[in-house]
């Protein structure tokens, strides 16, 4: 991976935590829980070194990431019940990247949770433009749990 040099202070997704909190990683990816899932499920593939863009990868790497984001996906599925679900990149910040680590959204979804299908994507433009989410963010308990929950289904199901 092309690693790009940024402070740590200022990439969140850089922060030797996420090693900690991830649920299910591969060699050069982590799963994350999204803090303030737009929809129960909604996780994050993020690179382990800071990379800003799915350009900067190597087609090995670009296979890596989308068959961990398959597997992972799998897990959320069953885990959450579900049978839909987005996958979501913004590349760049015309593009609405709003943290400039490479990351991809996977959003569960099931009938009607939302009033239209496209329905949760503003709510990530949303936060892009404001900086800050409406979204409520989970307690450190309740993330706790679920982050647990889903590395025991992500250890059954490997």
């Amino acid at each position: 991976m092309n690693k790009q040099s940024i402070p740590l202070d200022i990439c969140p997704f850089c922060s030797p935590d996420n090693q900690k909190i991830a649920f299910a990683s591969s060699p050069s990816f982590l799963a994350l829980y999204n803090i303030a899932p737009i929809l129960p499920g909604h996780s994050l593939i993020i690179p382990r070194m800071h990379i800003k863009s799915l350009r900067s990868l190597s087609n090995e790497q670009i296979s890596e990431l989308f068959l961990f984001a398959r597997q992972i996906t799998d897990v959320l599925l069953a885990y959450y019940k579900a049978g839909a679900f987005d996958w979501s990149i913004q590349d760049n910040e015309a593009a609405g990247q709003t943290i400039p680590h490479l990351h991809l959204h996977i959003i569960v979804r099931h009938p009607a949770d939302l009033n239209a299908p496209g329905d949760w994507y503003p709510l990530i433009d949303n936060q892009s433009k404001n900086g800050s989410s409406d979204r409520p963010a989970l307690d450190a308990i309740e993330y706790s749990n679920v982050v647990e929950n889903l590395s025991r289904v992500y250890k059954e199901m490997k």
